[in-house]
This record gives C-alpha cells, structure tokens and sequence, in this order.
C-alpha cells in the first residue's frame, strides 16, 4: 500500500544538503517531507554529534545508557513542570502509537480521529 511519490516520473535523489536535495542530474529540489525544518541535510554540527556517538556506542533506546537520561534531563529542564516526563522511541510511528495508547489509557475512549 505504499506509493512512490512522482510515480510517472520517479526522482532518483543522490545527495542533500541544507534545505535541498539533488537528483543524479544535479537538479536541485527544495525539500519540504524529510524534516529538513529543524536544522536541514548535511548540518556540520549534526554530523558531528552523530559521529562522536557512533564512535561510542551505535544502538537504539532498548538498552540503558548514561546518555538517554542525560539528553531526557537536559530536554524536560527546557519543559514546564507538567511536560516532565521523556518518552524516547525509535519512530514517528513508534511515537504516534505511543501517544494514541497513552491518551486512550488516560481517558478510556477508543476513538480516534484523522484527517488525510
């Protein structure tokens, strides 16, 4: 069920960097899904962080490590009281279905409402 965007004319993207990706032709595309918003392809710092953790230590949040509790610390300070707890995932999916079971456990409804 899933769909490739640009079906009659598939884009083959190579490369990004900052707000835009390229194509194998060079043709540059302003990206607009893949979260670019917070900080774009190819940030220097992000790459950097990334690459210091791999160096350490390349997992998701299954297992314990001194770093989830020092991250979920430093990102609720920056929170209201009410917003003090950290829940870290591994998805968007993951998250979505972790909220959707949180607020039917907190309210006792099952409905769910989505707009396409």
């Amino acid at each position: 069920s899933c769909k490739v965007f640009y079906a009659k004319d598939p884009l083959k993207i190579v490369r990004a960097q900052g707000q835009y990706m390229f194509d194998e032709k060079g043709e540059k595309y302003l990206d607009c899904i893949n979260n670019v918003a917070h900080v774009g392809h190819s940030h220097p710092y992000v790459i950097k962080a990334a690459t210091k953790q791999m160096e350490l230590l390349n997992t998701n949040s299954r297992f314990l490590h001194d770093n989830l509790v020092q991250y979920a610390q430093r990102l609720t300070a920056t929170l209201p009281e009410k917003l003090s707890v950290c829940y870290l995932v591994n998805s968007g999916s993951e998250a979505n279905d972790l909220a959707l079971r949180l607020a039917r456990q907190y309210h006792g409804h099952q409905d769910v409402i989505t707009l396409e």
